[in-house]
């Protein structure tokens, strides 16, 4: 039964994850057929945004390796295909296959920027700024990850100043939008609108930022209701509840794209999500990796069936 509550917003854009942010933590690739039919029924169930691989190097996400072969048979599907890029290398390769959104990954933190991108935070956002001008010069959009926003298993609580410090450097090489991330599931929802209330005291609107929920702690409902609380319209979710980090052992999966699309149906906020059609996609992707899918929905929907 769809109850609204007060104060949300009335649509909400879910930004899928699951191909790529998913599909990378696997323990072996899965087949690049597998991965476009993947996308094809993300779509097919109303997914309007669909990251779709990343662009880095097949020597750190081997599971990724085969960018240049899934991106050309994406062309027929009717969603944003956006691709990560790591640096310029990624970017001609993602461009020179008609890529038009781009997303670079960044790290709040010093030691994960270590090991993430063997740079300092510096010298990340260094790398990154002829990435976004020249993106950006081609038309395309360019979004900015922030990770460990709320922790980091190396130096623990990340204070939110520092945050807010990074965020902004990455806005000011000129990314579209910032998405949040919780790497390692730790926030709870008042920190959630404390970072998102001092980004706007530090001139960041909210329309500008998503975000991006591991459910660790199973906090990523909650903490994605505090930010709708304070006006995101964005949020990153994994169909199937796929992903992790391959850099954090401690980051298990994703908000799951089915359990945030229950909450917003309860909620009467406009996803344009099938949840059936999404559910079923889930089972299916389930099928092809060999075991069940972690989504509390894709199992209690698959379950009545």
């Amino acid at each position: 039964m769809s109850v609204p509550a007060p104060g949300l917003p009335a649509r909400v854009r879910i930004h899928e994850v699951g191909a790529r942010d998913g599909l990378q933590n696997e323990k072996t690739a899965v087949p690049t057929e597998v991965k476009a039919e993947f996308v094809r029924r993300l779509a097919a169930s109303g997914l309007t945004t669909i990251e779709a691989t990343s662009f880095v190097h097949p020597k750190w996400v081997p599971q990724l390796a085969d960018a240049e072969q899934l991106f050309p048979l994406l062309a027929d599907v009717d969603a944003a295909l956006p691709v990560l890029v790591p640096n310029e290398r990624g970017l001609d390769r993602a461009l020179a296959l008609g890529a038009t959104r781009i997303a670079v990954f960044g790290s709040a933190t010093e030691t994960f920027a270590s090991r993430n991108l063997n740079r300092t935070v510096a010298e990340s956002l260094a790398m990154f700024e002829p990435v976004v001008a020249r993106a950006r010069e081609g038309g395309a959009h360019v979004r900015g990850y922030l990770s460990m926003c709320f922790g980091d298993p190396w130096e623990g609580a990340v204070p939110v100043h520092q945050v807010v410090s990074v965020a902004k450097a990455l806005l000011d090489l000129g990314c579209d939008e910032l998405s949040l991330g919780d790497t390692i599931g730790v926030a709870t929802p008042g920190h959630v609108q404390a970072l998102l209330s001092a980004l706007n005291e530090a001139g960041v609107t909210t329309d500008r930022i998503g975000v991006h929920f591991h459910d660790t702690y199973g906090q990523a409902l909650s903490n994605t209701l505090a930010a709708l609380q304070h006006g995101v319209t964005t949020v990153d979710a994994s169909a199937g509840g796929l992903g992790g980090c391959p850099y954090a052992k401690s980051a298990t999966g994703n908000l799951a794209t089915e359990d945030l699309v229950w909450m917003l149906d309860g909620l009467g906020i406009e996803t344009g999500v099938d949840l059936a059609a999404l559910t079923a996609t889930s089972v299916w992707m389930a099928e092809q990796l060999g075991r069940p899918s972690p989504s509390r929905t894709v199992r209690a929907l698959s379950h009545k069936e």
